[in-house]
This record gives C-alpha cells, sequence and structure tokens, in this order.
C-alpha cells in the first residue's frame, strides 16, 4: 500500500513538473502585454483650424497685347499674362502689376516707380536702366532678369528669388550688396 501512494505521489509530482514547465515556455513565447495595450496619447490642447486664404479670381484669358493695352490705359494688371510684352520706355508709375507673369519682357529704361510687382514672375526679363525706385518686388521672381544699370533705391526684394540676376552697376536698395 506504501509503493501505491509512493507512485501516485511521484506520478502527481511529475505532472505538475511538466505542467509547469508548458506554462513557462508558453509564457516566454507570448508579446509582451504593455505592447497588445499601448493606446494613442490624448491630446486636450485646442487647435483652431488653419484659415483658407481668400479665393483668387481667375482672370479671364486674354491676348498678352491686350493685356498690355489694358495695363498702359488702367496701369494695372493683376495677375495677367504679359510674357515676353514689349513695355521698353513705358511709363508705370505706381503701377499694380502684382503675381502678374512677365517672363522674358522687355522693361528696358521703363519707369516702374512704387509699382506693386509682389509675386510677379520676371524670371530672364530685361529690367536694364529701369527705374525701379521704392517698387514692390516682395516674392518676386527675378531668376536671370537683367537689372544694369538699375535704379532699385528703396525697393523692397524680401522674399524675392534673385539667382543669376545681373546687377551690374545697378543701384541697390538700402542694406543689400551686389556680388
Amino acid at each position: 500500500m506504501n509503493k501505491s501512494i509512493t507512485k501516485k505521489l511521484t506520478n502527481w509530482l511529475v505532472t505538475t513538473v511538466c505542467m509547469v514547465l508548458v506554462v513557462a515556455f508558453s509564457l516566454l513565447d507570448q508579446p509582451s502585454a504593455s505592447a497588445q495595450v499601448e493606446t494613442p496619447p490624448v491630446t486636450t490642447e485646442y487647435t483652431p483650424a488653419p484659415i483658407a486664404p481668400a479665393p483668387i479670381t481667375p482672370t479671364p484669358v486674354t491676348s498678352v497685347a491686350a493685356n498690355v493695352r489694358h495695363l498702359l490705359q488702367t496701369n494695372e494688371c493683376v495677375g495677367c499674362n504679359l510674357m515676353g510684352a514689349t513695355l521698353k520706355d513705358a511709363n508705370l508709375p505706381a503701377a499694380n502689376l502684382e503675381n502678374a507673369n512677365l517672363q522674358g519682357a522687355d522693361l528696358e529704361r521703363a519707369n516702374l516707380q512704387g509699382t506693386n510687382l509682389a509675386g510677379a514672375n520676371l524670371q530672364g526679363a530685361d529690367l536694364g536702366k529701369a527705374n525701379i525706385t521704392g517698387a514692390n518686388l516682395e516674392r518676386a521672381n527675378l531668376f536671370d532678369a537683367d537689372l544694369e544699370k538699375a535704379n532699385l533705391t528703396n525697393a523692397n526684394i524680401l522674399g524675392a528669388n534673385l539667382q543669376g540676376a545681373d546687377f551690374e552697376n545697378a543701384i541697390s536698395p538700402q542694406g543689400f550688396t551686389m556680388q
């Protein structure tokens, strides 16, 4: 009878050890509990929605020649296409040419004193000997523009692209040094 109890006790002990080993190995093989329960942080801070800029009313598509006539009559051509326009010796003081496309335009010796050219594309334009005194060229694209002997006294060139522009003998805006 003693032998029977010892045999039962041994069987029970071996079974318990095996069960403990199975449970231990199955727990080691499990991914960590924290990775399974992780949640994104909750933000309680108020972030206002971005305010969209006012919609820009598109300018009707017209010819460059019609836009030049309009500019010379009204002294205004906001956002219009003046690409390659011939405005040599034009008298356009205080004109509004904001966001106009003047790429490759001929503005040699033009009077652009106080003119608003903010955001205008003047890439490759000829502005040689032009009077650009006090003009607003903020964010304008003057890439490869010819500004030889131009007068830029008090012109606003903040954020303008001046890469490759020719400033030979130009009168530069205050605080700007030509290289």
